[in-house]
């Protein structure tokens, strides 16, 4: 992969990168295309990363299918996939060295899943290292691991472009997730109170609404699906991903994760 990356960039060529762990869906398809629309060349990796699961997270059920995933690929006209084994990953058979950001990282996922982030920039600085990009995209959906990942490249002086995508949605407002797959229907259907409850905090805080009456009608209405159970609902800095106790437009990350069933999912709005 390194070696690719080296003949491309010594060629003049640029190379965009799109880090994922398969089993992709058109919210990754977004991120390939538009790693190809600000570079040359675009490389996807596909990797399931055990270290950024905890002992209690769903790392041997998480969705795999390697040959759809590389079709999809192809019809964006991705130009390599990387798809390394945890052997070539963790050839000590687990990592002794990490890579850890110790400020944005703290919190709500921080909190909910310990180790997460400390896996997430340990994988992510591997591939870099990999793969070698000049442009990195990623997804607006992990918002908290955006603002997590441009301050390790920002501190740790990697040469690249970071990127941040919008979140894709289905037709209905659910956010594109690989996780999807194991709502049932009707949890399905009540997973739509996550991006209703978004909607909800825009219209009451354009209307003047503080955000502690914001919140409560935002539990109101997650918790009134009898499926879901509140993880957190924060409103926070979308930089510094620190509370916050007053709208300012555009500075206001309203953050949640969400049980609907036994499925965890997250979603997000910058107001």
């Amino acid at each position: 992969m390194r070696a690719w990356s080296r003949i491309a960039r010594a060629a003049g060529e640029r190379v965009g990168f799109v880090p994922t762990m398969g089993y992709l869906h058109e919210g990754h398809l977004s991120l390939m295309r538009e790693a190809k629309r600000r570079a040359d060349l675009c490389v996807v990796s596909i990797y399931v990363n055990p270290t950024q699961f905890g002992p209690k997270e769903d790392f041997s059920k998480y969705p795999r299918d390697f040959e759809r995933d590389r079709k999809l690929c192809e019809s964006v006209g991705v130009d390599a996939i990387f798809a390394p084994t945890n052997e070539e990953m963790y050839p000590a058979g687990a990592a002794t060295t990490w890579v850890e950001e110790t400020a944005v990282s703290e919190r709500w996922e921080g909190m909910s899943r310990p180790g997460h982030f400390r896996g997430v920039c340990t994988v992510v600085a591997k591939l870099f290292n990999c793969v070698l990009p000049d442009v990195a995209c990623f997804g607006q959906k992990d918002a908290q691991q955006c603002a997590v990942l441009r301050r390790m490249v920002r501190d740790l002086n990697f040469p690249l472009e970071f990127v941040v995508c919008p979140t894709v949605r289905e037709p209905d407002g659910l956010a594109m997730s690989s996780r999807n797959v194991y709502l049932s229907p009707t949890e399905r259907q009540e997973a739509l109170a996550l991006k209703q409850s978004l909607d909800l905090a825009r219209r009451e805080l354009a209307a003047g609404r503080t955000i502690d009456e914001v919140s409560a009608a935002m539990t109101k209405l997650i918790t009134s699906k009898p499926s879901a159970r509140i993880d957190y609902i924060a409103f926070v800095d979308s930089e510094t991903l620190l509370p916050v106790n007053r709208y300012e437009p555009g500075r206001l990350l309203v953050a949640m994760a969400v049980f609907v069933g036994k499925t965890r999912l997250i979603d997000n709005m910058v107001l």
